[in-house]
């Protein structure tokens, strides 16, 4: 007897999964009211974020496509994020 084939999860999940770590909607708060910002001046409108869970979080939304990275090659660079 074929063992069932499992039932996908709810397409929800993988979404509410992002959003519920930690400072996630903190960030994307701060993204929608204050609009596009650079790395630093984000990392002073998030106090008490570390600048690595705060990378971290970018990169989770960024692959997640709930947040745009502009990256312009300029000396210094710079990164923009938006919603």
């Amino acid at each position: 007897m074929p063992s069932p084939r499992p039932t996908p999860g709810c397409p929800m999940e993988s979404l509410l999964r992002t959003l519920m770590g930690p400072w996630t909607t903190y960030i994307l708060w701060v993204l929608r009211t204050q609009g596009p910002s650079r790395f630093g001046a984000l990392k002073r409108q998030v106090p008490g974020i570390s600048a690595k869970m705060l990378t971290d979080r970018l990169r989770l939304l960024e692959a997640a496509h709930l947040v745009v990275r502009d990256y312009a090659r300029t000396i210094p660079p710079q990164v923009t994020y938006s919603l």
